[in-house]
């Protein structure tokens, strides 16, 4: 077992200042920044402010709020420590909306306990992961007056539309921001059993689109059948988009797609995963995708495209003979290494164009920038310093794996300013991220914090060697 590194009174002081902070975590939580919701604007700000307010308490330099073509970003930095390693700390803080409310057992933004969780929109997604170090460089400074590394921190606001002016203010603020490693509090760890960190993520590339026929809507008993129906139309154009063997049917989607390498399928065969088990945690009847591969294969080491929304006509209750002008649709494709963002979408939207049915016409529409897949070579000083500190703290040896998800900040921070992106994240992707009752393990905010003061110490004798 390795033994932790980090400086016992530190430990000490965040053992004492627990229930503040968590106070402080719940005051966070309960604020409803919902980027995508411009009601909330208002909202995603006051978040920026109360981050901005943590890092100052926590004797952080350097604070400021910086305002976007959209949200604000916020950064901090210490740099107390010439000639020491320097890490950019990255998270954002805000969240998904908490629709449908009707699911929730509790008010999405009034923090509720219960069995050691904290339930509440943004609890795992991503403010309690991100908190996490900012409570950790104020014990530090607190109780040794200085840190072992140089710290900057980087929280942002738009991670949950796509961070849109993310890579514009990365590439305005380089020199501010210049680091030797950026450590990211967003991301998940696979299993609560299990301490693992995320070595790859694939990329993304979203569209959506709309079918229509007739510039109105119509009585179907009177024109049904003398005209096209926008929604059977959409039917037909998402059906051909696979094929009966789950493979995706747009042409040229695989060019780019290289086999999975067998030391890697080796690898994954290798962790304790068991279809059966998977299925019951996610409540569906079986599994389905793409023939010859296992689910965790399909999950993160292949491309995919899914259909994320449809709709169009009346969907009220009882019934409304209709025949609808409109119908619409939402798509993202994860991709794999080499594939192109936006080189996909745009074969995708060849393939749309080139089978719409008759007598309706097409458009399509796309906002969100793309994102290419992401890997961190494995003998990367960053991610050496994660698996030891995670052992540190759980005794065992963490799992090191990839992730079916898309973190678009990894290539911007690669394309921008060359710095890779370690993963390390006390959340767990069984915590309804994304979905209502949204929760956080409580004990993962303690040990969360323990392996984050080892971190922060760990990090410059692995760089040295030591």
């Amino acid at each position: 077992m390795t033994a932790s590194v980090a400086p016992p009174e530190v430990l000490t002081a965040l053992d004492a200042a627990l229930d503040d902070d968590l106070a402080a975590l719940f005051e966070f939580i309960g604020i409803p920044s919902v980027s995508a919701d411009s009601r909330h604007s208002a909202d995603v700000r006051r978040g920026a402010e109360f981050v901005a307010s943590r890092l100052r308490q926590a004797g952080l330099g350097e604070v400021t709020v910086h305002d976007t073509a959209r949200h604000p970003v916020v950064t901090a930095a210490w740099r107390g420590a010439p000639g020491a390693a320097t890490i950019l700390v990255y998270g954002h803080y805000d969240v998904q909306p908490p629709e449908p409310l009707e699911r929730w057992t509790s008010p999405p933004f009034e923090p509720t306990i219960r069995d050691g969780r904290v339930y509440a929109r943004g609890a795992s997604d991503d403010k309690s992961p991100m908190f996490i170090p900012i409570t950790v460089a104020a014990a530090y400074l607190r109780t040794l007056g200085r840190l072992p590394v140089n710290l900057v921190f980087l929280y942002e606001g738009e991670e949950e539309i796509g961070s849109p002016s993310l890579g514009p203010f990365v590439k305005r603020e380089a020199e501010r921001l210049r680091a030797d490693v950026v450590v990211s509090a967003d991301g998940a760890m696979w299993r609560a059993d299990h301490p693992t960190t995320m070595i790859s993520t694939r990329g993304l590339t979203a569209l959506e689109f709309t079918v229509r026929g007739a510039t109105k809507d119509l009585h179907s008993g009177r024109h049904g059948g003398a005209v096209a129906n926008p929604l059977h139309a959409m039917a037909r154009l998402v059906a051909g988009l696979h094929g009966q063997d789950g493979r995706v049917a747009v042409a040229g989607f695989y060019d780019d797609v290289s086999p999975i390498p067998e030391p890697l399928r080796e690898a994954t065969r290798a962790l304790p995963f068991d279809d059966a088990t998977y299925l019951a945690e996610v409540g569906a009847p079986a599994t389905f995708g793409e023939s010859g591969f296992s689910t965790l294969e399909r999950q993160w080491n292949r491309p995919t495209l899914e259909l994320n929304g449809m709709w169009g006509g009346y969907t009220g209750e009882g019934s409304k003979t209709v025949l609808p002008s409109e119908a619409h649709a939402k798509v993202t494709c994860r991709l794999v290494a080499d594939q192109d963002p936006d080189d996909v979408r745009e074969k995708v939207v060849r393939h749309l164009h080139a089978n719409v049915p008759p007598g309706v016409t097409l458009e399509v529409r796309f906002e969100r920038p793309g994102a290419a897949a992401y890997r961190l070579r494995d003998d990367h000083p960053g991610l050496l310093t994660a698996v030891a500190s995670l052992r540190a703290v759980y005794g065992v040896d963490p799992w090191v794996i990839g992730m079916g998800g898309s973190v678009p900040i990894c290539d911007t921070f690669q394309r921008h300013l060359g710095m890779d992106t370690v993963f390390f994240s006390f959340a767990v992707g069984d915590e309804d991220i994304h979905a209502p009752n949204e929760f956080f393990r409580l004990a993962r905010f303690a040990e969360g914090r323990r392996a984050w003061a080892d971190y922060l110490a760990r990090f410059p004798q692995v760089m040295a060697g030591v």
